[in-house]
């Protein structure tokens, strides 16, 4: 769907309020097909992503897993070589 959208459960430390903030606003930012709201939709735009970044707190913070907690450091590494790997 969208490259910006990193998954954000099961990390240590855990996902930041601010983390998922801006997954919810790339998120509506894609639903809507644009990434500056007209003064007529900034107030919808900023209550979908309020309500957004809501229900991902409440998952992240529901869901269960027996596997142990990633490593951001590692997993950021893997990604930076993905990348360069893809755009060498």
């Amino acid at each position: 769907m969208c490259r910006n959208i990193r998954p954000l459960f099961n990390f240590d430390p855990p996902a930041t309020d601010e983390e998922i903030n801006d997954a919810a606003l790339q998120f509506v930012r894609k639903l809507s097909g644009t990434t500056k709201p007209s003064k007529r939709n900034e107030a919808a735009f900023e209550h979908a992503v309020k309500s957004i970044a809501a229900c991902a707190r409440e998952l992240i913070d529901s869901l269960e897993t027996s596997q142990p907690p990633r490593n951001r450091e590692e997993e950021a590494a893997k990604a930076r070589a993905r990348m360069a790997i893809r755009f060498s």
